[in-house]
């Protein structure tokens, strides 16, 4: 329990969304599990601490496959081969819905909730990591970093979300990361302290 006047400690999950997500011509569609993304955004998660990663899709075969390969990894040959990377992997859960992630985190902190979708495209009305963190610190609630793959969350996501986070740009007009780059990007600005270091 926090003592009266310090800050509490904020909470953030992630949730990889495969479905619903966007092809290149803007159609809904559902994107396939990649093993990469689940190892590194499970060791993403591990090496924050964060309570969790959501692998979100409402594909049983797509579902399957995520669990077989959590499986090698939590209880198969892998565990033994790589005991790191089964620490990791234990971060990774499986999900139906973005509402079925929002449901599991209220059960787990005992109230709903931030959700804020990313995307490589600026909304308008972004704010930095920091920002997203200041409100979880202020609140208590916890917060989810709503992460597509394809070509980016579908609308009926977005409108699940309360915000957005601002889009990782870099030095060049060149932006297309991939979700586990702009994913572990986002993640650090949301931990680190914004203010400029003293001189």
């Amino acid at each position: 329990m926090s003592a009266p006047g310090t800050v509490k400690e904020p909470v953030l999950y992630l949730a990889l969304v495969h479905a619903p997500v966007r092809n290149r011509r803007g159609e809904e569609i559902a994107a396939a599990i990649t093993n990469l993304d689940l190892h590194d955004l499970a060791r993403l998660a591990c090496t924050y601490d964060l309570p969790a990663c959501y692998v979100v899709t409402p594909l049983q075969d797509q579902q399957e496959l995520a669990h077989r390969l959590m499986h090698h990894w939590l209880h198969g040959v892998g565990s033994r081969l790589h005991p790191d990377r089964e620490r990791a992997l234990r971060r990774l859960r499986v999900r139906a819905t973005l509402e079925d992630v929002v449901a599991d985190v209220e059960r787990e902190c005992g109230r709903a909730p931030f959700l804020w979708a990313t995307s490589a495209r600026s909304s308008g009305a972004d704010v930095e990591p920091a920002e997203a963190r200041l409100i979880l610190e202020t609140t208590g609630r916890p917060g989810v970093m709503v992460l597509g793959t394809g070509w980016g969350l579908a609308e009926r996501v977005w409108r699940l979300c309360h915000g957005t986070l601002r889009p990782v740009e870099g030095r060049s007009d060149y932006n297309h990361l991939s979700v586990r780059c702009a994913a572990a990007v986002l993640v650090d600005r949301f931990f680190r302290d914004s203010s400029p270091p003293a001189l």
